[in-house]
């Protein structure tokens, strides 16, 4: 029997609620390529997101699951779904220019009874190519094709109870890893040995909880490297009087709780301070606007307004919605915490509270996972909230 990260109940709840915005939009059937979309609608995990493959979702009976045949067998090992309702097409359309694996998917559709329906598609999305939308346009002519990027997304904003428990399974974990940093790294320790040590503990785990694999790989830039808010590592020994940020996350069955810190090695300049002053007013503040009923904008106002009186100012936003993910992006892409976004904030809701800064010769980032409970927030990691500074 497959072990389901979820019950039979919450499966069939996620469907109905797909299907309810499905039917909003006029839309007879979707097809899904993102896997945290594929995860969250059947189950399916395995690392096949590198070749074409989907979920396809039509307003009755089971979703079907369609990739490369040697990953149907992970399909039948991970989904509660029925053996007809995997379809896996042949090897000859993996990576081959006279070919593309859309026309597999076009007769699937049509066998289905789908040739002539109305079906939306993620167009704006990582693991969906233009060749793939010009293959399917040329051979589903009767198809009426709709963007539906983010659809199953937004279905996923608010988390169940096991979601929010895998989460904090997650937190632990990152709490190891963080804790780790703060052990073991010293003046001329080489980067990758540290990343390989932060890579051991997440792996390992925490509490009982296996660890599963992030979504990112750790950022960790040092020194004026650090302006950049996403470069990894090198064999480049830690030295002193230098700050390096850690972007890393815990990951539980796929679930992702990232968060940051910052280590300096030696006597911190007084700009660092300071930065870390106004960056822990400046998320207290937003904290205090994260409860429901609430916009996402309220919480970037409250933060940079703080920040700005202290005399930093951050240009990009300082949050967005985390969950289910896989690579290359622990984010789900809806909501984020900036001017703008109207978005009102409900309970279950989950968020990487990113309130990074970036400075002439590096980078703080002090940052925290949360989730919006019935009366406020709740940080999702007991990590000391501060500038690690080490001697």
């Amino acid at each position: 029997m497959t072990d389901l990260p979820f019950s039979p109940q919450e499966y069939a709840a996620r469907l109905t609620k797909t299907r309810a915005e499905m039917a909003k939009r006029g839309l007879d059937a979707i097809f899904v390529t993102d896997p945290s979309n594929m995860a969250w609608l059947t189950g399916y995990d395995g690392w096949s997101f590198y070749v074409h493959q989907g979920v396809l979702l039509g307003m009755e009976g089971e979703p079907v699951w369609w990739g490369r045949a040697m990953d149907a067998m992970g399909a039948q090992r991970t989904t509660y779904l029925a053996h007809d309702n995997i379809a896996g097409y042949d090897d000859t359309y993996v990576q081959n220019p006279a070919k593309h694996p859309m026309e597999d998917l076009s007769r699937l559709i049509k066998a289905r009874g789908l040739g002539a329906a109305r079906i939306g598609f993620e167009l704006d999305n990582y693991y969906f190519t233009a060749s793939a939308y010009l293959s399917l346009q040329e051979n589903l002519p009767d198809a009426v094709i709709s963007n539906t990027t983010g659809l199953v997304n937004w279905q996923r904003a608010v988390k169940s109870e096991t979601e929010i428990d895998y989460m904090r399974r997650a937190a632990r974990i990152v709490e190891r890893m963080h804790a780790v940093i703060r052990d073991k790294a010293e003046v001329g320790m080489p980067k990758n040995a540290l990343i390989a040590d932060i890579y051991h503990a997440s792996v390992l785990g925490a509490d009982g909880h296996w660890g599963d694999y992030p979504a990112i790989v750790p950022m960790a830039p040092s020194g004026v490297d650090a302006t950049a808010p996403h470069l990894t590592w090198d064999d480049a020994p830690m030295r002193e009087s230098e700050s390096t940020f850690f972007e890393i996350a815990g990951a539980y069955r796929r679930y992702q709780c990232p968060q940051s810190r910052t280590l300096f090695l030696g006597k911190p300049p007084q700009k660092y301070l300071d930065a870390e002053k106004a960056v822990l007013e400046a998320v207290e503040a937003g904290l205090a606007q994260a409860k429901p009923g609430n916009l996402c904008e309220d919480i970037a106002g409250a933060f940079n307004s703080t920040l700005n009186k202290l005399g930093f100012q951050k240009d990009s936003r300082c949050g967005y919605a985390i969950g289910l993910s896989y690579p290359p992006d622990w984010g789900e892409r809806t909501m984020s915490f900036r001017a703008g976004d109207k978005t009102v904030l409900e309970a279950g809701m989950t968020f990487h509270f990113m309130p990074a800064l970036w400075l002439d010769d590096g980078g703080l980032e002090i940052t925290e996972p949360i989730v919006i409970t019935e009366t406020g927030v709740e940080c999702l990691c007991t990590t000391p909230r501060a500038l690690v500074v080490k001697a």
